[in-house]
């Protein structure tokens, strides 16, 4: 059985949903990525990934699109889940910072941290 799956998130359009109770500090998925190197991030901006990429690199210069789920956890200022960029392997890990129940989407905090409240992209009006 599968961790997660994905579903509507209401005022968010898809999510990632647990499938399971899942235990703080459990790894919930280990996506390896597809890295674009700095050049090609200015193209990128031009089409629907622009929302599903991840600044990459020492110097965040580069970009990255998450396989498996990855780039489907939705952005939440208060979120149940983090993420870890792992530059050698090319790789993102999500991780659950608290307990998650059967069915709860699980959210990621886009600033990487799960307590930064830095302003994202766009607008959050209907999310948390």
């Amino acid at each position: 059985m599968s961790l997660v799956s994905v579903k509507d998130a209401p005022g968010k359009g898809r999510g990632v949903f647990a499938q399971r109770n899942l235990k703080k500090d459990e790894v919930i998925e280990t996506c390896p990525v597809i890295v674009l190197p700095p050049e090609e991030v200015d193209t990128l901006e031009l089409t629907q990934l622009y929302n599903y990429y991840f600044a990459w690199g020492a110097d965040s210069r580069e970009a990255a699109i998450a396989l498996g789920y990855g780039s489907l956890y939705n952005h939440s200022y208060a979120p149940n889940a983090k993420y870890q960029k792992d530059f050698n392997n090319n790789l993102l890990k999500y991780v659950c910072i608290k307990d998650i129940r059967k069915n709860e989407e699980i959210t990621i905090n886009y600033n990487c941290d799960p307590e930064d409240k830095t302003p994202v992209w766009f607008d959050i009006s209907s999310q948390n």
